[in-house]
């Protein structure tokens, strides 16, 4: 594991982290969503491994329930919900220009965070 983080809403793993891509496992606890956000250097791929969640993509709602995927593409305005009682879990790949924490404009958070 390169990188452990703890948020509010879950858990992330960063799997791999190279040149060209970062790969991450993230856990969303029952009840909690992420902000809505967007990126200005990258686009992302979200494949869900467990449980059923919902994705805001540009203010359209998608149901994704295991195996299922969906594409982020950069400068989408995007969020994923887990509305449910058990743990949503997916992996996320990212590629484009940079994947810094710095790269996540938040629209709205739950948690207040800038």
């Amino acid at each position: 594991m390169l990188e452990i983080g703890d948020r509010p809403w879950g858990k992330y793993y960063v799997l791999a982290d190279e040149p060209s891509y970062k790969l991450k496992r993230i856990e969303v606890n029952p009840g909690q969503r992420l902000s809505y956000q967007f990126h200005h250097h990258r686009q992302e791929f979200w494949t869900i491994v467990q449980g059923e969640a919902i994705v805001i993509l540009d203010e359209s709602e998608h149901i994704l329930k295991y195996g299922q995927s969906i594409f982020i593409p950069q400068g989408a305005k995007h969020r994923i919900e887990n509305r449910s009682s058990e743990l949503v879990v997916f992996v996320e790949v990212q590629t484009g220009t940079y994947f810094g924490e710095d790269d996540i404009i938040r629209l709205e958070d739950d948690y207040e965070r800038r």
